[in-house]
């Protein structure tokens, strides 16, 4: 099931604003609602405004802070997953098609979150056509659900047995 952006769920509370700034090292900026949470309730993925409060354009709706899940993203990169799903999207029409998809979504939810001129049609992560940040697939995948991010799901997938957002790793 597709997560509606701007519902309850999503919703911000002070001590996500504490547990933000101890995952990311530093204040959050933009924060505009939890995209996915741990089971245990902390943050995994923070829903960012499309424009920051100093008016800089931010295209990363949806922003991987959990540090299991940041590190095994970063790992998946350095072993080169990024280069192997790219050229898969070259010759797998199937797989081109659901990220195109992946593509509009994202579009869709950060645009329900406020119109920026900058960066109208612009996704994160190298959507469409290609995958330059995991970090931006895995996030959406966990704020959208299974299904609608393929690229994202498949990391998911490739670190499951190191992280997973249904066991606590806080």
């Amino acid at each position: 099931m597709t997560k509606t952006v701007g519902t309850s769920e999503f919703a911000v509370t002070e001590a996500d604003l504490v547990a933000l700034e101890e995952q990311l090292g530093r204040v959050p900026r933009g924060v505009v609602g939890i995209a996915a949470r741990c089971v245990c309730g902390r943050p995994l993925v923070v829903q960012t405004a499309p424009r920051l409060e100093d008016g800089t354009p931010f295209p990363t709706t949806f922003y991987l802070t959990h540090p299991a899940a940041v590190s095994n993203a970063s790992t998946l990169e350095a072993n080169g997953v990024m280069k192997e799903m790219s050229e898969r999207l070259l010759v797998d029409e199937e797989l081109a098609a659901k990220y195109r998809l992946a593509h509009e979504h994202y579009l869709a939810s950060r645009e329900a979150l406020g119109h920026v001129e900058e960066i109208a049609g612009i996704s994160a992560g190298g959507m469409p056509t290609r995958v330059k940040c995991l970090h931006v697939l895995i996030g959406h995948a966990l704020a959208a659900g299974p299904g609608v991010q393929p690229l994202g799901d498949e990391a998911l997938e490739m670190i499951k047995d190191l992280w997973s957002p249904d066991i606590c790793a806080c």
